[in-house]
């Protein structure tokens, strides 16, 4: 039985014991027409699968963040931790913020392989869309990346807005400077 639980920053390690992993198998190919000013276009194309590891450094936010502003959800299989979502908000230095007191940032969500399309993601998405709408935020922010497929097809589902294409976000980070940030926004209130 799965149940779902809001737990805060005192569960990081609990929370960093979910791998966040991604099989990839296509990619939203980036064409600028007329160097942008024409439009842009996503194309999804197969790729050579591969595995992505997502190392969030999830123990370090409590150093490098003050998280009184910061909500986490979990999902567990009787007591094992399957899934989590942490949304971030009202925090200085987090720059996905833009310095807005009204928007709140989907920061991580994760699912163990062998639960996803179960619905759990979605579960854990909506306690978030929830809870932001409760506190009176009026967009979330959304950041995924151009290898993500599955993240695209799920933030559009919900109804998300891609806002930003930013092919130079990750522009000397050798572990992902080949991949292009996408935005999303979505109205919650």
């Amino acid at each position: 039985m799965i149940t779902y639980r809001k737990t805060d920053e005192s569960c990081l390690s609990v929370y960093d014991s979910i791998p966040m992993r991604l099989t990839v198998e296509s990619e939203y190919s980036i064409e600028k027409i007329d160097r942008g000013l024409g439009g842009i276009s996503l194309t999804e194309m197969p790729v050579v699968p591969y595995v992505k590891e997502f190392d969030e450094g999830v123990l370090r936010w409590r150093e490098v963040f003050n998280m009184q502003h910061w909500a986490f959800f979990m999902a567990f299989d009787a007591e094992q931790p399957i899934a989590g979502l942490v949304m971030a908000a009202r925090t200085p230095n987090v720059h996905m913020l833009d310095g807005r007191d009204d928007l709140a940032v989907l920061w991580d969500i994760r699912v163990r392989e062998e639960y996803k399309h179960q619905g759990i993601g979605q579960r854990l998405f909506d306690l978030g869309r929830e809870w932001a709408r409760a506190e009176g935020f009026k967009q979330m922010k959304i950041e995924c990346q151009n290898n993500n497929v599955p993240a695209v097809h799920f933030y559009h589902k919900q109804g998300a807005v891609l806002g930003a294409v930013n092919e130079y976000a990750y522009y000397g980070d050798p572990a992902c400077e080949r991949e292009t940030q996408l935005i999303w926004y979505l109205d919650i209130l």
